[in-house]
């Protein structure tokens, strides 16, 4: 900076700037009189306070002309708008799912959301015995603290114990935000715990554009709603695909302490699983997959799927027709009430390409259709399209890569 800028700033004393946790509210003079060399002023101590040094007082102005241009756009003279903000009073719960000891990847991501909501991020691990997991959520960078709430009642996920679980902790701790994946857990959970706190739910958010306000799609996909919420305590899921997974680690760890006590309603009773074990990739996190749809014509024909998939390290799915048609298991399931995917590569077949499937996979890197009516909608969204006999089509495909 200048000696002529250094001066201008040694009008305001440290312990007048702005904190880095607080927001810049511009007002205008006919409001409550500020005059513009007086918010000049202010502004110009904001910036300094988040590290930015003016070269000049040419830049101060250029910068003054942003900003005020920016007002006379967005807010009428009488009121105040809130120019910038860092995250002030924002406190996030996350609420960590996990199996078998590890984290569920879709956790990761939605610790990305959160950490880019700003403030400080609180991370919740329930179970009969969330000790090991605690652990590893305390490593995470971007975590202030863990809370572990161990019961038996919480070793399922049980959404009738864990939603008065969340409850209590935004009680206690006066969470602002509460965030999970939008995973089948995830979407059982929140809108109960939305409901008891009486506040609205916000789901599969793609997009952050502010503390109140996301970004969702809405009608299968085909549209996309900018939300905002007038609610104090937002409660949100998110869309996996949308998020990196938060993968950086802080060695040091941080704090880890009890959760509050919740009532365990043991209304429902956890009866069992039955877990198909595949050495295929998990199709919610898989970098290909294939998937099947009505088409196949049964559920035998899959097995020219699996077998391409094998050869090509992928992962296998179907459209919503042939889960229906009983050709495949539910779990395999993409599209809007299934899983969502965004793999590097995408190949369907046999898919003509119903909204509500172009909703689970059309986030994908390259997509690759191979059906034999032209005119099916899959060509609409597709990189590459073959019009073919996929019975033919498929096996000869199989035989090249096993080249």
């Amino acid at each position: 900076m200048t000696q002529e800028v250094m001066d201008y700033t040694k009008r305001f004393p440290e312990d007048e700037l702005p904190g880095n946790n607080q927001a810049l509210h511009v007002y205008s003079s006919s409001s409550i009189g500020l005059t513009r060399p007086l918010f000049k002023d202010y502004l110009l101590k904001f910036v300094i306070n988040l590290g930015i040094k003016p070269k000049n007082h040419l830049h101060i102005d250029n910068m003054f002309a942003s900003v005020t241009s920016r007002i006379a756009l967005q807010t009428r003279s009488t009121l105040a708008q809130r120019f910038y903000t860092t995250g002030a009073g924002v406190n996030t719960l996350l609420y960590v799912e996990h199996k078998d000891g590890a984290i569920s990847g879709a956790t990761l991501n939605a610790l990305t959301a959160a950490k880019k909501l700003g403030g400080s991020v609180t991370a919740l691990v329930a179970g009969d015995a969330p000790e090991g997991v605690a652990q590893q959520v305390a490593k995470l960078e971007g975590i202030s603290k863990v809370l572990s709430a161990k019961n038996t009642a919480y070793a399922n996920s049980l959404p009738e114990d864990i939603a008065p679980l969340l409850v209590e902790a935004q009680s206690k701790f006066g969470f602002t935000h509460l965030v999970t994946g939008h995973t089948a857990v995830g979407k059982n959970i929140f809108p109960r715990a939305a409901a008891l706190m009486d506040v609205a739910a916000i789901s599969d958010i793609t997009g952050i554009e502010s503390e109140d306000t996301f970004v969702r799609p809405i009608y299968a996909g085909n549209a996309i709603a900018t939300v905002k919420t007038n609610d104090k305590i937002k409660v949100v899921t998110v869309r996996g695909t949308a998020f990196e997974a938060s993968s950086a680690t802080n060695d040091a760890g941080v704090s880890e302490e009890e959760a509050p006590s919740a009532e365990t309603l043991s209304v429902t009773q956890w009866i069992g699983e039955e877990i198909q074990k595949s050495d295929r990739p998990d199709l919610g996190s898989a970098k290909r997959v294939i998937s099947g749809g009505r088409g196949m014509k049964n559920g035998e024909n899959f097995k020219m799927l699996y077998d391409l998939a094998d050869k090509m390290g992928a992962a296998v799915g179907a459209s919503r027709a042939a889960v229906d048609a009983g050709f495949v298991d539910n779990s395999l399931q993409v599209g809007q009430t299934g899983k969502i995917v965004a793999p590097e590569l995408y190949i369907a077949v046999g898919i003509s390409g119903a909204i509500q499937h172009l909703a689970g996979m059309k986030d994908s890197k390259t997509i690759v259709a191979i059906n034999k009516d032209a005119d099916a909608p899959i060509f609409q969204v597709a990189d590459y399209g073959l019009v073919d006999d996929l019975f033919k089509a498929v096996p000869e495909l199989t035989e090249k890569v096993s080249k």
